[in-house]
């Protein structure tokens, strides 16, 4: 039997599952591959990997909050 507790436990597949999307979503290049939809003129393949830059200082700051 695991000493962690179930939260602790929650707490980090939480974190993981978070970063592998992150990653994932980066690796998978058909997914963002395309020019249209633009934002204020800014084609979908730039603005969509400086939301991900985004996303993922999020998950970077969760897990710091969560001291995972």
């Amino acid at each position: 039997m695991s000493s962690m507790p179930s939260n602790r436990r929650f707490a980090k597949l939480l974190v993981a599952v978070l970063f592998i999307g992150c990653c994932a979503i980066s690796l998978i290049v058909p997914i963002y591959n395309h020019v249209e939809p633009r934002l204020f003129g800014i084609p979908f393949f730039y603005w969509f990997q400086f939301l991900w830059i985004i996303v993922t200082g999020m998950a970077t700051a969760l897990a710091y909050w969560l001291k995972v």
